[in-house]
């Protein structure tokens, strides 16, 4: 149970709620127990054959506080018979039973009132921290996870600890306090028939235990092949076009049909594992109570057992009011196998360490100045080096352009300058500080990056543009679209920059989406930016809007061309020729054609990668 204590770690949060839930089961065992010890003396009105008179009990007499409580209730009962009669006294613990039973669903109530603030509370507090958790974690670890799998466990995994563990939180509070009183009263009633009893429980329990073994392993690898198929789902919906293009819709359905029957098969063994503990403890209580019928039956018929005949019934009746506890604490056991399955997994993102991050001592960088250095740095991704002792200096000011074939390290550079990754080997430094003494939101406030994927939010134009720029004005958003070429297209837009462009930006082509991402990074204004094939997915007549917006935005501004197309690059500062991670070619663009050498190949074969 090491992750259901995890989760209860939130629960500090609203102790108050805690001690509250607490309170109130306590008093609702206290008059659950009551309101069946009630019932006794109607028992002994009903049934009993000795009319008489029970005289009032002396403490200093009496061999215990519970013998001294029971004999002046029974006094006191007698007392009444004999002075209002048995119909009135009937009446009287009638009212009494009432009113014990209206206090206990009372605090029952208030209990579950309590716990609700709880319960909710710490669900809204897991699900915030794991997208927090989400947004802080570096791209690498999304790289080598389902997107599917993240989402299960922040919706599936969260929603089962709230239906397995937390709804069973107040189970485990007031079902072991209703256990612990009324086995007290039972022992306090008959000490060799309660002892009876602790002998066939445990046999009881072996029993259910041995069934429950397997619920957590099954419930892992349903929750992991949840985040299977809603990983098909994601990819489904994103790849349409593609599936229906090439007719691989039976493909794509056969391999989600596969994963579901899987969990199918997988859901039904927890389910059925689940079910059968009710039935199960109840059938076990069952054998228990019909057993105590014998053997307390016997000592009573042979007048062996210090009960009297009412008592032992109240006795059996008590008995029957711990089974229904006990029921629920074996359910709430079975439910906290399954729900520490998804604890199991909310915590493994919880706990992941972040490999990026800030060093203690980093420092806050507000400006560039000087120069780009790349000091002979390497990387990989896995095993095999995609950069391997890179050397590359960017002044400020200048426009540097990347070439070479796919695979040749470019786009990797631009993960390394905004630390997406950090390199294993070597040194990036701006002004001659190592990024990684920079904070990374410093570091990134000196840049802005317009990507091969137009990355749009479904949200207002404005919003959109407005990204990471909250407080930007009307005119400034203005200004910006009009520098990166949209605001043509946005006032075309049936509500203008009120228009919500859909998911990713759905309800534009690509070029107004391309355009609505450079008036993001125009209106953030970095003295660096990033360009990853920003051109590449683009039609001509986009191309040539998109490439004019560029140029406007890149003026003033030192900037890193990621180049996938010749317009891109030819004005370049400088053209740097990648191959494995290589520099084999530098200079600008007539230079390296005159030299007929890698690049001239690339632009004869208009093959940048």
């Amino acid at each position: 149970m090491s992750h259901f204590k995890d989760i209860l770690k939130y629960e500090k949060k609203y102790r108050k709620f805690t001690l509250l839930n607490i309170l109130f089961n306590i008093f609702y065992a206290i008059f659950n127990v009551l309101s069946v010890l009630a019932f006794i003396p109607v028992l002994n009105i009903l049934f009993g054959k000795e009319k008489k008179v029970i005289p009032k009990p002396s403490y200093e007499n009496s061999t215990s506080i519970s013998d001294y409580l029971k004999e002046s209730f029974y006094h006191f009962i007698s007392q009444k018979i004999e002075n209002e009669g048995e119909i009135k006294t009937l009446l009287f613990i009638c009212f009494l039973c009432l009113s014990l039973f209206f206090f206990k669903n009372l605090f029952r109530y208030l209990a579950s009132y309590f716990i609700t603030f709880l319960r909710t509370g710490i669900v809204k507090d897991i699900r915030d921290q794991l997208y927090n958790k989400v947004l802080e974690l570096p791209v690498s670890y999304f790289t080598e996870k389902k997107k599917g799998d993240i989402i299960a466990r922040m919706t599936a995994d969260v929603q089962e600890v709230e239906v397995s563990i937390l709804t069973s939180i107040e189970t485990i509070v007031r079902e072991p306090l209703t256990v612990i009183i009324a086995v007290s009263i039972m022992f306090f009633m008959s000490v060799k028939l309660t002892l009876f009893v602790f002998i066939l429980l445990p046999v009881s329990g072996f029993i259910i235990s041995s069934i429950s073994k397997k619920l957590k392993a099954n419930s892992v690898k349903a929750q992991q092949e949840t985040g299977t198929f809603l990983s098909f789902i994601e990819e489904t919906l994103s790849g349409l076009r593609v599936i229906k293009a090439f007719n691989a819709e039976h493909v794509i359905g056969h391999k989600f049909l596969k994963s579901t029957a899987k969990f199918k098969t997988l859901m039904t063994s927890v389910f059925h594992r689940q079910t059968l503990a009710s039935p199960m403890s109840e059938f076990l209580g069952s054998a228990t109570i019909i057993a105590i019928l014998w053997y307390g039956g016997s000592e009573v018929i042979s007048k062996s057992s210090s009960l009297k005949a009412e008592e032992f019934i109240g006795y059996i009746v008590l008995f029957y009011t711990v089974l229904n506890p006990i029921k629920l604490i074996t359910t709430t056991y079975y439910n906290f196998q399954k729900g520490e399955a998804s604890a199991e997994r909310i915590m493994q993102v919880l706990n992941t360490e972040n490999s990026i991050k800030d060093k203690p001592n980093a420092t806050a960088k507000e400006n560039f100045n000087n120069i780009i250095s790349f000091e002979k740095i390497s990387f990989k991704y896995k095993d095999d080096y995609v950069l391997q002792d890179f050397s590359l200096d960017i002044k400020k000011g200048e426009t540097v352009a990347l070439v070479g074939q796919s695979g040749s390290g470019k786009s990797t550079l631009a993960n390394l300058i905004t630390r997406f990754y950090d390199v294993n080997k070597g040194v990036i430094s701006i002004d001659g500080i190592n990024i990684k003494d920079i904070t990374k939101k410093s570091l990134r406030d000196l840049m802005g990056i317009v990507t091969q994927d137009s990355i749009l939010f479904n949200d207002t134009v404005e919003n959109n543009i407005k990204l990471g720029t909250e407080n930007a004005t009307e005119t400034e958003v203005l200004e910006a679209s009009e520098i990166a070429n949209a605001n043509e297209f946005i006032q075309n837009l049936p509500e203008k920059f009120n228009t919500n462009i859909g998911d990713s930006g759905g309800t534009l082509s690509g070029g107004q989406k391309q355009r609505l991402s450079i008036a993001r990074a125009v209106l953030k204004n970095p003295p660096i930016m990033i360009l990853d094939e920003a051109t590449s997915a683009l039609d001509t007549e986009s191309e040539q809007l998109v490439q004019m917006a560029l140029e406007k935005m890149m003026q003033n501004r030192t900037s890193l061309v990621i180049a996938h197309r010749l317009s891109t690059i030819q004005k370049a500062d400088k053209i740097v020729v990648l191959n494995k991670g290589k520099i084999v070619e530098q200079g600008k663009h007539e230079e390296l054609l005159a030299k007929k050498g890698e690049y001239f190949k690339l632009v004869t074969m208009q093959s940048f990668g």
